[in-house]
């Protein structure tokens, strides 16, 4: 079963329609974005979530202290950094963000539990909705048990993504969003579209 993260959360609503949709991952933002919300906004709209679903904070070239009192502050179960990676390890594992451009080597992980890769950067690091070039990357050289894909991602495409990539989860933003708002039917239909797709690779295999 491919998981799912939906990202950019910042109201309570937004928390629990993705919680009800079987969200996995819950994304939360305190890097520059029309999505940043403070620890203190995240302890509070994420009170109810079970335990089973875990919470990441994203960030973009942080300092290692930033990042540890976040988490402590949050409540955060894992870390996603873009842009200059952590050097040292925190208290919760890390997902490294890697923009895919055509001609670039991927980096070797290092402290890193989980690799995501997303678009190129754009006004901001993610969740600018560009899909990056899929043929880019040979799905064969990857680590798909512990592969995020991002960069784009929609309920119409997301089933496209999984085929190719086979990826742990699929990661979306501005997909599930109208006019720079968590559409709350998107985020509903963006999970059926995961399940659906799990579902029928599971029985073709």
């Amino acid at each position: 079963m491919t998981h799912i993260k939906i990202c950019g959360l910042s109201t309570t609503e937004a928390v629990e329609t993705a919680v009800q949709g079987g969200a996995d991952y819950l994304g939360f933002v305190f890097a520059k974005s029309p999505r940043q919300v403070t620890a203190e906004q995240v302890k509070k709209i994420t009170a109810n979530v079970p335990a089973a679903i875990k919470k990441v904070g994203v960030f973009v070239s942080p300092s290692r202290d930033e990042v540890e009192k976040t988490i402590q502050a949050a409540g955060l179960d894992l870390v996603q950094i873009h842009g200059e990676p952590l050097t040292e390890a925190v208290s919760v594992p890390i997902i490294r963000a890697v923009s895919i451009r055509k001609s670039e080597a991927l980096p070797q992980t290092g402290i890193e539990a989980y690799l995501l890769l997303d678009a190129p950067p754009a006004k901001y690091m993610g969740g600018n909705g560009e899909v990056f070039d899929w043929q880019a990357v040979n799905p064969d050289e990857l680590p798909q048990e512990t592969l995020f894909i991002a960069g784009g991602l929609t309920p119409e495409n997301v089933a496209a993504a999984i085929q190719y990539f086979q990826p742990l989860a699929v990661d979306v933003s501005s997909g599930v969003e109208t006019n720079g708002k968590k559409d709350h039917k998107k985020i509903t239909a963006f999970c059926q579209a995961v399940k659906e797709e799990t579902h029928v690779s599971a029985t073709n295999h």
